[in-house]
């Protein structure tokens, strides 16, 4: 009794332990009714059937249920081989496995971004997002790879299996490839070089399993042709989903995507370097997660999970307006509200083209108006901290001067002394804060490791 009065059960984990329950009650509700439920994670099934009938993988899917629409398999093959166990259970059950995985996921997603106290309310909010249930309703793995990659940049940071995970995700779904150039530009070149190898390896194991389907996937499927015609329809919220809806098609539409393209991921990329610079890792993290939001040709309301810790993240720097704000406009009514499919995106107003493209622009308004405020007081807190060492530092020079037209006599010998030995005092000591500025500006990622990781 003295033991479980002691001990309290954490909010956040009773949340997370009833979203499981009821994804669990869905999932054998549906499958004892025979009632369709997971469109995307029938169509895994389908991919890790085709794997063990040594079917075409990107061909049409045989195993696919007849309430299912007949889409493809995008994904590369290792991804395949791993759907392959899900082959084993009934496509309701399949969905039950993915949406079980759901709330631990945004659990490890938000824990380092959220304060302990707004955790549970935000966990319980998560749900109401249009990239959380929507995830969970098609049976997408879009939350499980956001929290293996938040795992593996800040919770298994100083751990040397770190980067392990993100390689692996990428070798499942390509997108978080972006993150090994992450670890680059926070020169965590150890961490990007086990992530690479880590998707290398499992790029070249599906290779000798699978021959036929990984060439067919690198020199083909990879394009996806089959989604390339619904680039401007409102469910992609991806820079080129911007541009098919704005602008004519031809070379002028191209030339925008490639220029702003490039022009996104440099300045994302100098923020990250900014942000890292200024021990600000998780921001630097979100940044990365948005710059692939940004440029990735497809870029669904359902992949959009990142919002989750970024609301996180703006609640616990105390902009909780910002956060309500980011949570209503993430909801899913902008897509609801404007006419979309068919070309009807083409026709928009103004007033329905800001609406309709409002996941874009809050990235790109969140994004690129408050982080270079951000990094600004950063680099003039850094002037204010350098230009105070210098002027200590000349007062001291100047005090030293003083004594030693004073009292040129040091040491042992110095009157007053009687012979007992003087302590020499170091350069800087004493001066705390002194030490933590330098610090601050050899090694970064010490005052990271100071906190809450």
């Amino acid at each position: 009794m003295k033991w479980s009065r002691g001990r309290r059960l954490d909010p956040a984990l009773i949340v997370v332990g009833a979203a499981m329950m009821v994804c669990a009650l869905v999932a054998l509700g549906w499958w004892i009714r025979e009632l369709p439920l997971g469109v995307d994670s029938a169509v895994y099934r389908a991919g890790g059937f085709a794997v063990v009938r040594k079917e075409s993988l990107y061909s049409p899917l045989r195993a696919l249920p007849g309430w299912a629409p007949e889409l493809p398999f995008t994904y590369p093959p290792f991804a395949a081989l791993l759907f392959s166990s899900l082959t084993a259970l009934p496509t309701q059950l399949c969905w039950g496995l993915l949406a079980l995985a759901a709330a631990p996921s945004l659990y490890f997603a938000l824990r380092p971004f959220a304060d302990r106290a707004h955790l549970p309310l935000l966990l319980l909010g998560a749900f109401a997002l249009q990239p959380v249930w929507q995830t969970i309703g098609l049976g997408q793995v879009n939350l499980v790879l956001m929290a293996a990659v938040v795992t593996d940049l800040l919770l298994l940071r100083d751990s040397r299996r770190c980067g392990i995970m993100i390689g692996i995700v990428a070798a499942v779904k390509l997108v978080p490839l972006i993150f090994i150039v992450h670890l680059l530009v926070a020169r965590r070149t150890a961490d990007a070089a086990r992530a690479l190898a880590a998707f290398l390896g499992a790029t070249v194991f599906a290779m000798v399993v699978l021959p036929a389907d990984s060439v067919r996937f690198w020199t083909s499927a990879i394009f996806n042709d089959h989604f390339a015609e619904m680039k401007g329809w409102v469910g992609n919220q991806s820079w080129q989903g911007f541009v098919a809806r704005t602008v004519p098609e031809g070379r002028t539409a191209t030339v925008v995507i490639v220029v702003s393209g490039v022009v996104f991921a440099v300045l994302s990329m100098w923020f990250v370097h900014r942000l890292h610079r200024a021990g600000d890792d998780r921001a630097a993290v979100l940044v990365t997660a948005g710059c692939s939001l940004l440029i990735s040709p497809i870029s669904w309301t359902h992949h959009w999970v990142w919002v989750v810790p970024a609301i996180g993240f703006f609640a616990a720097g105390g902009h909780r307006e910002v956060a309500l704000a980011v949570a209503v406009v993430f909801t899913g009514w902008t897509v609801a509200v404007v006419p979309g499919g068919g070309g009807a995106e083409r026709d928009w107003n103004l007033v329905q083209a800001l609406i309709g493209n409002a996941y874009l622009l809050t990235l790109l308004i969140v994004g690129f108006f408050r982080l270079p405020w951000r990094i600004t007081l950063y680099m003039l807190g850094q002037f204010v901290s350098t230009s105070s060492r210098s002027k200590r530092q000349n007062a001291g020079d100047d005090a030293d001067a003083g004594r030693g037209r004073q009292n040129p006599v040091h040491g042992d010998h110095a009157p007053g002394n009687h012979g007992k030995p003087t302590a020499t005092k170091a350069p800087n000591s004493g001066v705390g804060q002194r030490v933590v500025e330098d610090d601050w500006d050899e090694d970064p990622d010490r005052v990271q490791r100071g906190g809450r990781w």
